[in-house]
């Protein structure tokens, strides 16, 4: 019942059918007068799940069909909110009295139960007509008329953009001429080296990637044998694909391409294609095995040829270019002179100046639309028949993807990302509208997002994959996919923010409203508000404008599931009126105090709680009795001590504090434990000390440990020993069982004793170093991560940490001894290292990277480097044949011998066969 997923799809249907399982099972069977009609509900149920799962892969389900779909789902929420209702009234009495005065009420809870058993009996009666009512009507209007397949045929944005003229193009100049560079000579001719190029287009549906491989493809094609232009979509038959190649380069008619199989035809591209050159767009890839057929086509022996592909995925373009180890370009948005110069065109006269009165709201547009493209000038058409006054350009500004008037523009706009959308799989649409109950611009932190997804239920274990684990992937799918940008970025690479795009953001907030998916109310603007009373998820926009209550009139406010606050100027509710709230989000609410929290026991079904930076200083006293409760957030409040009820949470998987706060007895009983940070060790009681080492599912650990220095009264001196061995056994049976990340600030001294953690893949010891590297970390096989601070390196320490055979990051902090010496070769190991990050601490560089060293390296970071000589820069980069990026910040010192030192680096960068990126910066 709990593995089943919340679908925007399909509602919660999945788990309604898993609970009215468990109300058939054994601890139910006493209420024989409704088991019937519960078959009958599961068996209708699982026939409308499979209707909407299919109907959701339609782009434009007829209205009849979506308001049926529309009914379903809402019944679905309710019947869960029903279900739930009834096992709680009776989960409560199933404990066996004690006393006099507890078996008076154990009987007075018999009675209830009655009550109960009759409640629940006359609701599955009324769900069961309510069911049957739906499919009767759904049927009643059905008109039985055949609609055409060609119902939603549209004009092809990509088929338009190859008849653009050069001339009417804004922004193309500077990427085509980019493109045209990778693909020539120095004398402006295309390459005739023995191995053909090839360059992978990526980017945002609407970017222009279709427009701009056509340009460069119209600039080249005279020069070629055989040329081919063709689009592959997102349903593509490969069959006709490879006719279409195949009547292109060689100039048959494609009636005569004989319709053989895929790969007799392919023989005969390879064969024709033998010895001559030519040039080819592949435009629009959406997945890599459509790729991999298609590439077989092309003979990698034709001397000078050249591949154009272009595709909105980043694993497709990656695909593309290590096939012929070729290059990927990114597109990117139009700049904001260039997307005035578009937005302009499209409204004014070419003699015709944008009126002063517009220019601020021009300005706001434009920002609005990101430089893409296609967003521009589907707003500026939208504009171009109305008034020119500010009221009218505002209101179009608020409304585009809101409001989605029938303009051909906007919906030629909304086509393209909806192409995107419904490519996706059912549970990654419903994680992309999820997106909506953000505010536009907002910075989405990913681990906020994941664990909200995870509140929600739109993600599961599977497997040995944690759900944290499975959100990870899904997120990093959207990014993928283009369909959300990436943000900030780690030292490593690691992608820790996205945001929305405009344009997407408004396509996906118009699903949500149409699906009653998400409820957005800005206290400001309240027309923006809901389409339905029935408010399933509610996301409260607001801003600093003085205190406002919030404009619920009218809803139902017992049957939301999840509730984001925006703004600290908004009056907080009682939370006793959402009785069925799953997810609670009041981060940044500064407004929020402890008696905003008096009812939050109440909440049954509540999984995830966010209170991080507000004003709260206490938690209530029985919140252990938030049974369901998996991810609580309070760091940055007030909090100093948990409730001692806090142990009794089993379900409770991350928990979120600051290092200031005391936990009670009784950890050990928290078993579902898999996240547990930032926990000072030195103010914990003993109990908490060793019953951490029984969390059996503990994956990630991050410890403070702020040892008291100088102590001389033997009984402190005592405690702090025994401290110190509790944490270091309990460290060592954590890493027996599950723990795969650990975090130690300020814990040198927890170092010096071996440990041995077996499943440990990140350890990050920080703000306290340790004299040398320790021998022990020669056992961690699986580690592929390490953050590590040494007084002084030296070069056993690199062989130490050379010899663990999954390394991946190594983030390794000290200096080296005045006369030391640094060599990376062959023999000192590093087999699979990626990334490579030295911070000298502002102490002088001596590395030296020899043949064969580090020969997976991608990136390497020389952080705080003081300079008293160029040619220290010269540590062999040469020597590292899969370098694509290095990176030097160094300490300030005499500008000539900085800018000596940076030549020296450039040099090699130029010379080195990868010419990788250089970031240089002076500290």
């Amino acid at each position: 019942m709990e593995a089943a997923l919340v679908s925007a799809a399909t509602g919660v249907l999945k788990h309604v059918l898993g609970k009215l399982g468990t109300l058939l099972g054994d601890k139910y069977k006493h209420f024989k007068e409704v088991r019937k009609d519960i078959k009958y509900l599961a068996y209708e149920l699982t026939a409308m799940d499979a209707f909407l799962m299919k109907m959701s892969e339609e782009e434009d389900p007829d209205v009849q069909d979506k308001v049926w779909m529309n009914e379903v789902r809402e019944l679905s929420y309710d019947m869960e909110d029903y279900i739930d209702d009834f096992m709680q009234s009776v989960g409560e009495k199933d404990t066996k009295p004690e006393g006099f005065m507890e078996k008076i009420k154990h009987s007075l809870g018999k009675w209830g139960e009655i009550k109960a058993r009759r409640r629940i009996g006359h609701e599955i009666h009324d769900l069961k007509k309510q069911i049957a009512e739906v499919g009767e009507r759904n049927q009643r209007y059905k008109t039985g008329v055949a609609i055409s397949s060609t119902k939603n045929a549209t004009v092809d944005p990509r088929a338009l953009a190859i008849f653009e003229h050069a001339s009417e193009l804004v922004g193309i100049d500077k990427p085509k001429a980019e493109l045209i560079r990778i693909l020539t000579q120095e004398d402006g001719r295309a390459s005739v080296q023995q191995h053909l190029k090839l360059v992978s287009i990526v980017g945002l549906g609407g970017m222009g990637k279709t427009t701009l491989a056509n340009q460069v493809y119209q600039h080249f094609k005279g020069e070629f044998e055989c040329r081919a232009f063709l689009s592959v979509s997102r349903n593509p038959d490969m069959m006709n694909i490879i006719r279409i190649i195949l009547s292109e380069i060689s100039g048959q008619d494609y009636a005569a391409t004989e319709a053989g199989s895929t790969q007799q035809l392919i023989r005969k591209i390879t064969y024709f294609l033998a010895n001559k050159r030519y040039f080819v767009v592949v435009d629009d890839i959406w997945d890599v095995d459509t790729w991999g057929v298609i590439k077989l086509a092309f003979p990698m022996t034709s001397s000078g040829s050249v591949i154009i592909t272009t595709t909105r995925i980043n694993d497709v373009a990656e695909s593309c270019r290590s096939s012929f180890s070729g290059k990927i370009y990114s597109i990117r948005p139009l700049d904001i002179v260039h997307s005035r110069q578009l937005f302009y065109r499209r409204l004014f006269q070419y003699d015709e100046d944008c009126p002063s009165h517009l220019e601020k709201v021009s300005n706001e547009i434009l920002k609005k639309c990101d430089g893409l493209p296609l967003a521009i000038i589907a707003i500026s058409g939208l504009l171009a028949n109305r008034e020119r006054t500010i009221d009218i350009w505002n209101q179009v500004k608020n409304s585009v993807g809101r409001a989605l008037e029938r303009n051909a523009s906007v919906e030629r706009m909304m086509r393209i990302v909806s192409l995107s959308y419904f490519d996706l799989p059912p549970h990654l649409r419903t994680c992309l509208l999820y997106l909506s109950t953000f505010p536009e611009d907002c910075i989405i932190k990913k681990e906020c997002l994941i664990r909200r997804w995870v509140g929600e239920g739109f993600v599961r274990k599977e497997g040995r994959y944690t759900a944290h684990d499975i959100g990870e992937i899904y997120f990093n799918e959207l990014i993928n996919r283009g369909l959300i940008q990436p943000g900030e970025k780690d030292v490593y690479g690691n992608v820790n923010s996205c945001r929305a795009h405009d344009t997407v953001l408004d396509f996906i907030i118009s699903k949500s409203i149409e699906e009653n998916f998400v409820t957005l109310l800005d206290v400001h603007l309240p027309s923006i508000g809901t389409q339905s009373k029935v408010v399933r998820r509610l996301s409260l926009q607001v801003g600093k404008k003085g205190k406002s209550t919030i404009p619920t009139s009218g809803m139902l406010l017992s049957h939301i599931r999840s509730l984001h606050v925006f703004g600290d100027s908004v009056e907080i509710p009682s939370l006793e009126e959402f009785r069925h709230l799953r997810v609670l989000d009041l981060k940044d609410c500064l407004q929020l105090e402890g008696h905003h929290l008096e009812n939050i026991v109440r909440l049954f079904q509540l999984r995830y709680l966010n209170l991080k930076n507000t004003g709260i200083r206490k938690l209530p006293e029985q919140i252990g009795r938030l049974g369901c409760l998996e991810m609580m957030h309070i760091r940055d409040t007030y909090v100093r001590e948990l409730p001692a009820s806090i142990v009794d949470l089993r379900k409770l998987s991350h928990l979120f504090v600051d290092e200031i706060v005391k936990f009670p007895d009784g950890i050990a009983k928290m078993q579902a434990l898999e996240s547990l940070e930032l926990v000072d060790v030195s103010i914990q009681p003993l109990d908490f000390l060793w019953g951490l080492g029984k969390l059996n599912n503990l994956r990630n650990l991050n410890l403070l440990h702020c040892e008291v220095d100088g102590v001389t009264n033997r009984d402190t001196y005592m405690a702090q020993e025994e401290s110190n061995k509790a944490i270091i056994s309990s460290l060592c049976k954590l890493s027996t069982h599950n723990l795969r990340s650990l975090t130690i600030m300020k814990g040198s001294n927890l170092l010096q004793e071996p440990l041995c953690m077996l499943t440990l893949e990140k350890l990050i010891i920080m703000y306290s170093p340790v004299p040398r590297v320790p021998k022990w970390v020669s056992s961690l096989m699986n580690l592929q991560q390490i953050h590590l601070e040494v007084e002084l390196v030296e070069q056993d320490d690199l062989y130490i940490l050379g010899a663990l055979p999954s390394l991946l990051i190594l983030h390794l902090k000290g200096q080296t001894k005045s006369n030391g010496r640094l060599r990376i070769c062959g023999e000192t190991g590093f087999q699979f290292l990626r990334i490579f990050i030295y911070d000298t601490n502002y102490g002088l560089l001596d590395l030296k990277f020899a043949a064969g060293s580090m020969r997976k390296l991608e990136k390497i970071e020389i952080v705080y480097l003081r300079i008293v000589e160029a040619n220290s820069l010269d540590f062999g980069i040469e020597n590292l044949p899969c370098l694509i990026t290095i990176g030097c910040i160094v300490r300030m010192g005499e500008v000539d011998i900085v800018e000596a030192g940076k030549a020296v680096i450039e040099r090699a960068v130029n010379t080195h066969p990868n010419q990788p990126t250089l970031l240089f910066q002076n500290h």
